[in-house]
């Protein structure tokens, strides 16, 4: 055998060896099971959160959950389980259902308040095998998640005339700047971009960017700029790859985070959670299709990857570094394969086959 044949064979089985990173070194007591409250939720919830326990169990993932029965319609999110999640301080929820008009208010809306989730993050990024319009695309949309026009403050000021107010201040806007920052540099970003409508409602998204300029003057590592709402949308369309992390006041982001999602691959694939300084809820990351339609749930075809991912993401909050790899790893491998999608993803497999696939990519 040639010498040049031997320096080949020998490089091979290095590369196979050499699979590790510098290894975790977790602080004593970190591998404890930890409790997370389970919301399943309204429509495909069951089905996607269901997946979760599953592939969880297969792990043997040092977590177990706490499940409470919550449906979009009731008044207000029951007690025992905002006690569950402060308690907890994590939670993983599916979709909850908001009735368009007639008054209710939304659940989601009153979870981010009463436990002040101030940041929402939607991770859109390619993943490998999978055929979108687009190639380059990771995008992280920060979103603040507690005033703006979801503050709900609305009101009849006549009959036929109604008045809704956009709220706007500096304590929250400059908490999710400093909050997109930190989330930028910490994972080694290279820009955050701030969505605005400043040229028309120039006190409110006034304040937004003031509160954003005079945060990244502290991050001068890190490349800053602004772009008007409108404008964003037809840049998000047209070139995707040109965008790194964004940072937007509430509605903005909602539109943003969707957008960007279907860009990438689908709501179903696209990965997300809330988080304040005491609690983090995870949840699909794209609110669009995140309760599904009657003949998805009977037809037991949800697509379980986004909310597979944002469990992924979850295990990286709780510090379980290596669950999280090997999830994440194991979805992708599946995505890649082809064998295994669902309807939004152009095959035929239906929830309980996607999870059996990545039980079995697993490693």
């Amino acid at each position: 055998m040639s010498r040049r044949s031997l320096t080949l064979l020998k490089h091979l089985a290095n590369s196979r060896t050499q699979t590790r990173s510098v290894t975790y070194m977790p602080r004593p007591g970190d591998g404890a099971p930890r409790a997370v409250t389970l919301i399943p939720g309204d429509g495909i919830g069951p089905l996607v959160t269901n997946a979760v326990e599953q592939v969880m169990e297969a792990m043997h993932a040092p977590i177990y959950f706490e499940k409470y029965d919550v449906q979009g319609e009731m008044s207000r999110v029951p007690a025992e389980v905002m006690e569950s999640i402060r308690k907890n301080k994590v939670c993983l929820k599916g979709g909850l259902k908001t009735p368009v008009g007639g008054g209710v208010s939304s659940l989601n809306v009153q979870l981010r308040k009463e436990l002040d989730l101030f940041a929402s993050l939607v991770n859109c990024f390619n993943l490998p095998g999978l055929p979108t319009r687009h190639e380059n695309v990771d995008i992280v949309v920060i979103r603040e998640n507690t005033e703006g026009e979801y503050a709900g403050l609305e009101h009849e000021v006549v009959p036929g005339v109604v008045e809704s107010l956009k709220v706007i201040t500096k304590f929250c806007s400059e908490r999710i700047a400093k909050y997109a920052f930190e989330y930028a540099y910490l994972n080694n970003r290279k820009k955050v971009t701030a969505v605005h409508k400043a040229n028309i409602m120039k006190l409110a998204d006034g304040l937004f960017l003031e509160s954003c300029r005079e945060v990244a003057k502290k991050y001068p590592g890190i490349t800053y700029n602004e772009i008007i709402v409108d404008n964003c949308c037809m840049q998000l369309v047209a070139k995707p790859e040109q965008f790194d992390v964004m940072v937007t006041p509430n509605l903005y982001g909602n539109l943003v985070a969707n957008t960007a999602a279907g860009i990438a691959g689908g709501t179903g694939v696209m990965p997300g959670g809330n988080v304040g300084a005491d609690h983090a809820v995870f949840e699909q990351g794209a609110s669009a299709g995140n309760v599904g339609k009657d003949s998805i749930v009977r037809e037991n075809k949800a697509n379980p990857v986004a909310l597979l991912l944002s469990s992924a993401m979850m295990l990286r909050h709780l510090q379980f570094p290596s669950f999280a790899d090997r999830l994440e790893t194991a979805v992708k491998k599946v995505i890649s394969e082809g064998k295994c999608r669902t309807k939004d993803l152009g095959g035929q497999s239906t929830t309980q086959e996607v999870v059996d696939a990545v039980i079995a990519k697993l490693e």
